[in-house]
């Protein structure tokens, strides 16, 4: 349908009133934080940012903007990285902050779930479970600001899916906004239940287009009684590869994290992150930091840890590695990898790629997609990282050392093509743990098969016939 054009002010008013002109944002310097990303990618406008302070606030915005055919973009902590929070530019779409919503309504320790609320921060979530006994294992470098209600409308994923699974895997029941104003209570603490469709996850990675999600049921786990945390240098995506199933056969469940590094990637930290040190004497073309993560004891964790590093050793897997020596240095080595996105900034123009393909392919999909790249720009500079483990890769290139960072951009879609096409080769995903947002919407709908596009668009009209949320999102 066609949406209409930059709502009036009789509207507006309309909308403030809702949640009170305290809450309801219109002067521009207000506004900006909402209309802008760290990326500087999308750049949107908004007459208007509504920060509800509870559910049937939001209830009472969904039904007036689907009876007057306004466009609501739901937005969290504003961390995503591929334009799904962002109005666009046209100024006729109101932005939904749920920062207001941000109670833990409840723990329960029996049933170790946590009920919260959209708006609560992530660190927030995992300092509360900690203080409980708990873990709450959704770990992303943005955890400081990211909110629970985007992580769960991205289907976020973060350092800790090989053990624990991503956002979805999480997540045991919702409350969901329809855009008819309907709420959908679904905040159930099951873990076995077969009643029906599992409606919880058609909105779950939906990016706000079928509805918003006011709060949810999380799962918690034990807090491990030991955690050990290893750098490691190899020469090749490989020899990463025999260390990872070394690891998984002896560590089990217990192997929490297992990431992959280039060298550069690490250059880079320690070349522009204030008090960034390299954890090895020497340097090596490849790295993996390990992280073992024990129930039963801190003795047990360092066993295992030293047994798959010996075994990596005595196989030519291993070059060199180094356990930390107390929780500050484990942390430390934890901050070089989560450090790394930011670390590329200062290099110059990028083209960023979140990619997944099956674990065993990594080092054939690494050294194709390299090449492919090569083939366009042949001085460009990869920066490779990722969740090895899980087979999620962040497959960047940098510009040229010294080149100029328009020229490098004008090569954008042609190397970002390249580097989809080895993906889907390989039969792999062009979106692991982002999202598709606005930026690689015209992407999916191009290359996805034709059948599932249209039964996404069916599950969108009939949710959403107004097509009020979320617009130009995902599909």
């Amino acid at each position: 349908m066609t949406l209409p054009a930059f709502p009036d002010a009789a509207l507006l008013d309309r909308f403030a009133r809702i949640v009170g002109d305290a809450h309801a944002l219109r002067a521009a310097d207000e506004i900006a934080p909402y209309v802008s990303e760290r990326r500087g990618l999308w750049p949107g406008a908004s007459a208007l940012v509504l920060r509800p302070g509870s559910v049937d606030e939001v209830s009472a915005i969904l039904r007036l903007a689907t009876s007057t055919g306004t466009p609501v973009v739901p937005q969290g902590g504003n961390t995503g990285l591929v334009g799904g929070q962002m109005p666009d530019a046209s100024g006729r779409e109101i932005v939904l902050s749920l920062s207001r919503l941000n109670r833990i309504r409840e723990i329960d320790l029996a049933s170790n779930t946590v009920t919260a609320e959209a708006g609560v921060v992530l660190q927030t979530l995992r300092d509360a479970a900690d203080d409980g006994d708990r873990l709450f294992p959704l770990s992303l470098g943005s955890q400081g600001t990211a909110q629970i209600g985007g992580n769960l409308s991205s289907n976020a994923g973060g350092t800790g899916v090989l053990a624990y699974g991503n956002a979805r895997e999480l997540c045991l029941g919702v409350e969901v906004v329809l855009p008819t104003g309907e709420i959908f209570d679904d905040l159930r603490k099951l873990k076995k239940d077969n009643t029906g469709y599992d409606l919880k996850n058609l909105f779950v990675g939906a990016e706000g287009t079928l509805g918003v999600i006011t709060a949810a049921v999380l799962k918690l786990f034990p807090r491990p009684k030991g955690r050990e945390v290893a750098w490691v240098g190899v020469d090749t995506p490989a020899d990463a590869l025999g260390l990872f199933g070394l690891a998984s056969e002896r560590a089990g469940a217990s192997l929490t994290a297992f990431e992959l590094m280039i060298d550069s990637s690490l250059a880079f930290v320690l070349r522009h992150i204030p008090g960034a040190v390299a954890p090895l004497g020497g340097g090596h073309p490849w790295y993996v930091l390990v992280e073992i993560s024990s129930g039963r004891s801190a003795e047990d964790a360092r066993g295992l840890m030293e047994e798959i590093l010996t075994a990596g050793f005595e196989a030519g897997l291993v070059t060199d590695a180094a356990i930390a020596a107390s929780l500050a240095q484990a942390d430390a080595f934890w901050k070089l990898r989560e450090s790394m996105s930011d670390a590329q900034r200062p290099e110059g123009a990028s083209i960023k790629h979140d990619v997944s393909v099956p674990v065993a392919a990594i080092p054939e999909f690494i050294d194709r997609a390299w090449q492919a790249v090569l083939k366009r720009e042949p001085a460009a500079r990869l920066v490779c990282f990722g969740h090895m483990g899980d087979g999620n890769l962040h497959y960047n290139i940098s510009q040229p050392q010294g080149g100029d960072p328009a020229a490098f951009l004008a090569l954008y879609r042609e190397i970002n093509d390249a580097v989809h096409e080895v993906v889907r080769a390989f039969g792999g995903s062009i979106s692991a743990e982002h999202g598709i947002g606005r930026m690689k919407r015209d992407e999916l709908i191009a290359t996805a098969p034709p059948v599932a596009i249209d039964l996404m668009r069916r599950v969108k009209h009939a949710f959403d016939p107004a097509g009020i949320m979320n617009p130009g999102k995902v599909i």
